[in-house]
């Protein structure tokens, strides 16, 4: 057993060590956030499983507070609203479930963060289309090669890792670092 934690651990670490390389996109990344935010815009979130999982801890962290205690940011995860999703996955299809909403809601403006470990998720990848139709701007995170996701954002955020549980726990560091650096800049915009 203590094998098998020994070697999780050190291998969340080789990851994260790995994760630098990412720091100049990160902060471009939460750039276009806090300036949609600044500019009265919404960021929406999707993702399936555990991806669903992280794009609703971070519409809380915007929705709530992360650190600062600050006004409730305009954060919104697609996976939420289950009859929404059931509805659309019943009348349009599992691919649908986020890019009809993305229809619906999404303006020029506004980001969404679409949340795929292998980036070929298609209902995620439709949102994406859907996303530049409206106008948005579209953050990537992703894992492996980053698939086709990767093609298809402004802002292309791929772990380095093909292992889905390290991808996983390296989505949630950059959504909390997105968190912080939104924070950072209404805190700065504020002075």
């Amino acid at each position: 057993m203590r094998k098998l934690v020994r070697a999780t651990l050190e291998e969340h670490m080789q990851v994260v060590a790995k994760m630098a390389a990412l720091e100049a996109d990160i902060v471009s990344a939460g750039e276009v956030c806090a300036d949609a935010l600044l500019h009265g815009y919404r960021i929406y979130l999707c993702g399936n499983g555990g991806s669903a999982a992280d794009a609703q801890h971070i519409a809380a962290e915007l929705i709530g507070r992360f650190v600062s205690d600050r006004r409730s940011l305009p954060a919104i995860a697609l996976t939420t609203d289950t009859s929404a999703l059931t509805a659309i996955g019943n009348d349009y299809g599992y691919d649908e479930v986020f890019s009809r909403q993305v229809d619906g809601l999404c303006r020029a403006g506004d980001v969404l963060i679409a949340i795929s470990t292998s980036g070929n998720s298609n209902n995620v990848l439709k949102a994406v289309d859907a996303a530049h139709a409206a106008g948005a701007s579209v953050i990537g995170l992703s894992g492996k090669s980053g698939g086709a996701l990767d093609g298809k954002c402004e802002v292309s955020l791929i772990v380095p890792s093909d292992v889905t549980a390290r991808i996983q726990e390296m989505h949630i560091v950059i959504g909390h670092l997105l968190c912080a650096l939104i924070e950072e800049q209404l805190d700065l915009s504020a002075e």
